[in-house]
């Protein structure tokens, strides 16, 4: 059986994608630091298959991820684990400097080495849409400048450029893709979706940045998934895949999305309202992609309908509430991003 690594697989796209690598009959080595975004809860649907071993490893631990990479030999790197909230970049810069920048770098070092050796082997990295900035008009493709407004796109955008130029210079098997917002099961209720399905299920307010008119693109993180198996399978070294749903939405519509699939599913508390909070410093506007390249060259493109996605989604957490058990409840309800 073809072995692969996903880093940060506890995490919430990582988790996914092992879902559908262990399906694919791959066998999945998950390498993750374990932070506080990190879930065991994740792996509940995989736990126990013979096609997947946990490993307990930082990036920034560069022996033993040496060790890990050439003991399992993997045809496959999918490289996920990364810090990935805004807000907390806005408080806490440095740990997205050490982790998405020091430890890419780590693990470029490595896979220069190993992938000599093992001809055959690729490495996925995954980013972000927001390296791009604001796109006020129209919709980034990959050939946009990179314009990252927060210590978070900063680093993602580093890392990238790490990647890229290591695939020039060193002429390492590496492919970039770049990711709008995903949401669906298992996702820390940090970010925005699960965060209003957490208050709406608690009776609590909704917290809203600014004017709620910041826009996004929206993707069910299963058709993500497929997405990166697609470029992992039939994608060219050294391009950069944008990969997106063309479906944009403001905050104050995905509120009004989820009070409406939540009173069709449970009784609507009287606290459950709209609050308008502090915005974040530096917020971006609006992110769009254009992912036409994707689409035309390895014939992917996604299948999961938004309304249809949040409806699983919400009723995944609201039949989940043990998810929210490993989760400390100040990182669920704490306002970040405010300095």
């Amino acid at each position: 059986m073809k072995k692969i690594i996903v880093t940060g697989g506890l995490g919430f796209i990582g988790s996914n994608l092992i879902e559908l690598l262990i399906k694919k009959n791959f066998s999945v080595i998950n390498v993750d630091k374990v932070t506080y975004s990190s879930n065991y809860y994740n792996t509940q649907g995989f736990l126990n298959s013979s096609s997947y071993k946990f490993v307990k490893c930082d990036l920034n631990n560069k022996t033993k991820l040496n060790k890990i990479i050439f003991k399992y030999k993997p045809i496959c790197i999918f490289n996920l684990a990364a810090e990935t909230h805004v807000d907390r970049s806005i408080d806490s810069p440095e740990n997205f400097i050490k982790s998405n920048i020091v430890g890419v770098f780590n693990l470029l070092e490595i896979f220069r080495k190993y992938s000599k050796k093992n001809k055959k082997t690729r490495l996925i990295h995954i980013s972000t849409d927001e390296v791009y900035g604001d796109i006020l008009k129209g919709r980034s493709n990959e050939n946009f400048p990179y314009k990252p407004s927060s210590p978070y796109a900063a680093s993602k955008a580093a890392s990238d450029h790490l990647v890229s130029s290591y695939v020039r210079t060193y002429k390492i098997p590496a492919i970039i893709t770049n990711c709008s917002n995903n949401y669906g099961p298992k996702q820390h209720p940090e970010k925005l979706i699960p965060k209003l399905i957490y208050n709406i299920i608690n009776n609590k307010s909704l917290p809203i940045y600014g004017n709620g008119k910041n826009s996004r693109e929206w993707i069910y993180v299963e058709d993500h998934c497929e997405a990166l198996l697609k470029v992992f399978q039939k994608g060219k070294i050294g391009e950069f895949y944008n990969i997106g749903s063309n479906k944009n939405l403001n905050n104050l519509e995905i509120c009004k999305f989820l009070i409406k699939i939540a009173k069709e599913n449970i009784k609507v508390g009287k606290n459950v309202k709209i609050e308008f909070v502090k915005d974040r410093p530096g917020h971006d506007i609006r992110y769009a992609l254009d992912s036409r390249k994707i689409l035309a060259k390895l014939g992917w493109k996604t299948k999961m309908n938004f309304t249809m996605g949040l409806k699983k989604t919400f009723l995944w957490y609201l039949k989940n509430d043990k998810y929210y058990n490993a989760i400390l409840k100040a990182d669920i309800v704490k306002r970040l991003g405010v300095k």
